[in-house]
């Protein structure tokens, strides 16, 4: 009789993983991208590896590949899904910088969503077809502006390379923050030692601390943007 008990207990075991994975939805293209944002989400673009997508997922890593090539393309799917979200606006000639504009703080907002996903970006060629639709987007409107081809093909390239690097920079602030023990040269601290300085060797440095040190949210990538786009005129 306890052997059969055992049985019993075994079977019923079994039983209940097997209705449990019936119930689970199946795997796909989606489900793979949506579990990868939730993990860049809580504990950033470092914790995203293939093999951890899977363990979320309760599969094994090469159920993946069924669906997704590999780390390259998880990454590429992962920034046309942001692309996705963004709104292009129909190009117009007298309202084009404002458009670019809001264009970069709605790629630069999407981003800032998952830290260090900027990442990805850098590391891919927008071959996707929702990235490639934004750069069309883009390139409509310099175009519309009247800014030169050449100059509104490297323009893009450049105003995206600093929306990267801006968004990577600050999530690498963030993480110092929730690194215990970790240092992160707040507005004081910089101040502080800004006013320590000799005057005699860094009089400048010394003199414009507030400037050096100034602005607060995204003043400084609203000036660098502005500035950029400024250039681009006819």
């Amino acid at each position: 009789m306890p052997v059969d008990r055992r049985i019993e207990r075994q079977l019923r075991k079994l039983e209940k993983r097997a209705a449990q994975s019936s119930r689970k939805p199946p795997l796909s293209v989606e489900r793979i991208v949506q579990t990868a944002l939730d993990i860049v989400a809580a504990e950033g673009f470092e914790a995203l590896t293939m093999r951890r997508v899977a363990a979320t997922l309760d599969t094994g890593p090469a159920s993946l590949y069924a669906h997704v090539v590999n780390k390259a393309d998880l990454d590429e799917l992962l920034i046309g899904y942001l692309c996705s979200r963004i709104v292009l606006p129909e190009p117009d000639p007298e309202t084009w910088r404002e458009q670019i504009f809001d264009l970069a703080a709605q790629i630069r907002d999407q981003y800032l969503r998952y830290p260090g996903i900027s990442q990805a970006a850098l590391g891919v060629v927008p071959s996707n077809p929702e990235a490639l639709r934004l750069s069309e987007g883009m390139l409509g409107i310099l175009l519309a502006g009247g800014v030169p081809a050449q100059t509104a093909a490297w323009a893009i390239d450049a105003l995206s390379l600093y929306i990267n690097a801006y968004c990577l920079e600050l999530g690498l602030w963030a993480r110092q923050l929730e690194t215990d023990g970790g240092w992160v040269a707040t507005h004081d601290t910089l101040m502080g030692r800004f006013e320590a300085l000799s005057a005699d060797d860094y009089p400048l440095t010394k003199r414009y601390a507030a400037e050096l040190t100034a602005g607060e949210g995204h003043d400084r990538f609203d000036f660098a943007m502005r500035t950029m786009i400024n250039g681009l005129g006819r």
